[in-house]
This record gives structure tokens, C-alpha cells and sequence, in this order.
């Protein structure tokens, strides 16, 4: 059997070993009932308890009081991209997005499907190289919600701390989601695609303030209204019970860490190896995220040749660290360190690439 590897993809990404673990030792029998988790009923109390539990978890690791809900949905975070103005973008009203790389540029056109929408700011002049400081954003007059993405997975570029605005904020989380501290409440929507931070792909957990689920309007699908799961606790239809299981499981994992302060500061120390190695390569590699806007969750990087770039990903595979090919839109190369991956699979990568550049700089 092959030992376990580095897993540098951008997801779905590494879980945590001890939630695995965890995972396969109930596989044939969860919590004495005789079958597995991928055979109960999502109606029966066992299911239940771990909705509920999940629910609780993320609220309380956020900080967030009873005014929130927690939905565990389908469809991936693209599907957020039109549920959100399909629910909340009235005729003769105006949505807000902050344009910082290629998930919020197609949160803006599925937005453009339903009603008038503005571009606050946006740094794709510059490449998406950095996230916009403060005084470039300007809000259209009274916009419904502002939508921003935390942070970029093809850029590795993040929201070092995110700004203060007077329209209801709506963020896409799906690749920093509880990789660090903040403020959850200032915001009325927050999605995010599991299979990064919070589990396995299958589920998208949607944080909605209850005053917000509330006002889905009826003229939209059932099944497309957040007010519909909120009433019905994720269960209207058959929610995707294992991967739900397992973000249950990481939240666990995560509170066992010492929540989202402790686990902030490894994904620093997990991400300065890296960085490190890239500013004293002496140009060798060349980052692509200004300074002051890196990623702590995708550190994206440049070598001297397309050439020295492929075999960069060959040799890193070769040496059990695969997945740090970089998105095909831009190239070069990418090492997402999520919450789950080691600190001993940064340490070896950084020891790669030193090594890397000695014998081919």
C-alpha cells in the first residue's frame, strides 16, 4: 500500500488524517446502529443529531448567535452565484461586487441574469495581483448587499481584512472558510464550497442571516429558495448526509485545535516556509500576489521557464507532493495548504524548492 502523500491540490484538498481515521473506523457501523453512515435515513434521529451538531459547531466557532442559520446544500458554490441574486436581487434595485479574480468575475454575470448590478472595485487591471485597499471601492447608492470573495484560489491573493460597508455584505468563503478569525456577523450571507476547508465535495454550507432566509420571495422554485431550507433544517429533500458527516467530523477536528486562532496561527507559520522560500530564491521564484495581499490558503509562484515549471511538478510528484501544478488560466505553479495539510508537508516542500533551484538555478 502506498503511503500517504503531500496533497497540494486545490480541491477538493487533504482532510485532516484523524477525521479519516475516525471515518473509517465507523464506516460498517456508525455510532452502534448497526449500519453505515452512507445508509441511514436523513430522517432518522442519528442523521438528525449530526445535522444539528454541524449547525451548532460552526456557529460557535464563528462566533454567531441564533440570528444566523447554517444550510447544508447542493450544487457546489457556482450554484450561490445565481441563487444569491435570484433571492435577493429585486426589480429596480442595484448588487454591488468587488471584482478581485475569475470566482467573483462569474458571480457578477450570473448576477447580470437577474437584475442591475455595479462593480464597486475591481483589480483585474493590474492582473488580479492584489486585493483593492479601502478607499477604491465605491458602492452604487443603496445596493441590496455587496458581494466580495474572501479569497482566490487561481491567484492566491486574500482579503487581509475585509472592509466596512453600509450595504448588507454577502462573501464567498470557499477556500478560507475557519482558517482564521473574524467578524461573522457584519455579514448577511456567506457560502462556501466544502471540499477546501470543510470537508469532501457535495455540500456547500450556506451561514444566512434568518431575517435574510426569511425573505425568498415565492415566486422563485421551491427548491431554489433559502427560505425553504431554513424552515426545514437542510432536510426539505435528501441533503448529501456523508459529506455532511464529515465536515461534522472536521469541525471536531477543528475545535479540538483550539478553534479558528490557533489554527490561524499554523496556516501562518505553514505558509511563511513557503513564502520564505520564494523571496530569498533571489528571483528565481517570483510570486505572483503583491505582498501585502498573499494568500495563506494558495501560494502561487512563477519559475524562470515553462520548462523548469513542468518539471518542477514532476519532480515534486516524484517525491509524494503532487497537486502544485497552477490553474490552467494562468500557469506556473500552486501549493494550497488548507487547514488540514501538515506543517511537515510544508517544511518538505520548501525544502524542495530550495534544493530546486540549487540544482537548476
Amino acid at each position: 500500500m502506498t503511503e500517504r502523500i503531500f496533497n497540494f491540490y486545490a480541491g477538493p484538498a487533504a482532510l485532516p488524517l484523524e477525521v479519516l481515521q475516525e471515518a473509517q473506523a465507523e464506516l460498517l457501523n456508525f455510532d452502534h446502529t448497526g449500519m453505515s453512515i452512507m445508509e441511514i435515513s436523513h430522517r432518522s434521529k442519528a442523521y438528525e443529531a449530526i445535522n444539528a451538531e454541524a449547525e451548532a459547531s460552526l456557529k460557535e466557532l464563528l462566533g454567531l448567535s441564533d440570528d444566523y442559520r447554517v444550510l447544508f446544500l447542493q450544487g457546489g458554490a457556482s450554484s450561490q452565484f445565481f441563487m444569491v441574486p435570484m433571492n435577493f436581487l429585486p426589480s429596480g434595485r442595484t448588487a454591488d461586487y468587488i471584482l478581485t479574480g475569475s470566482w467573483s468575475e462569474k458571480a457578477l454575470k450570473e448576477a447580470q441574469a437577474f437584475g442591475q448590478t455595479h462593480v464597486a472595485a475591481t483589480t483585474s487591471a493590474d492582473n488580479y495581483r492584489r486585493i483593492p485597499s479601502a478607499t477604491e471601492i465605491h458602492l452604487s447608492e443603496n445596493p441590496v448587499y455587496a458581494h466580495i470573495t474572501s479569497n482566490n484560489t487561481i491567484f492566491g491573493t486574500q482579503w487581509q481584512s475585509f472592509p466596512k460597508l453600509t450595504a448588507p455584505f454577502v462573501a464567498d468563503m470557499s477556500s478560507d472558510i475557519l482558517s482564521r478569525p473574524f467578524d461573522a456577523s457584519n455579514f448577511a450571507l456567506i457560502y462556501a464550497g466544502a471540499q477546501k476547508n470543510l470537508g469532501p465535495s457535495g455540500v456547500t454550507v450556506v451561514i444566512i442571516r434568518k431575517d435574510w432566509a426569511e425573505s425568498s420571495p415565492a415566486t422563485i422554485p421551491t427548491m431554489l429558495r433559502y427560505s425553504t431550507h431554513s424552515k426545514n433544517a437542510s432536510l426539505y429533500n435528501t441533503p448529501p448526509s456523508v459529506a455532511v458527516y464529515m465536515i461534522n467530523l472536521v469541525l471536531r477536528w477543528l475545535k479540538k485545535q483550539g478553534g479558528l486562532a490557533a489554527i490561524a496561527k499554523k496556516n501562518q507559520e505553514k505558509a511563511a516556509l513557503i513564502y520564505d522560500a520564494i523571496d530569498r530564491s533571489g528571483g528565481f521564484y517570483r510570486g505572483h500576489a503583491d505582498k501585502d495581499s498573499r494568500s495563506l490558503m494558495n501560494i502561487t509562484f512563477r519559475l524562470p521557464s515553462e520548462e523548469l515549471e513542468q518539471t518542477f511538478a514532476s519532480q515534486a510528484t516524484q517525491s509524494d507532493m503532487i497537486g502544485l501544478k497552477g490553474h490552467r488560466s494562468v500557469g506556473g505553479l500552486r501549493a494550497s495548504v488548507y487547514n488540514a495539510m501538515p506543517l511537515a508537508g510544508c517544511q518538505a516542500l520548501a525544502a524542495f524548492m530550495r534544493e530546486f533551484q540549487r540544482t537548476n538555478g
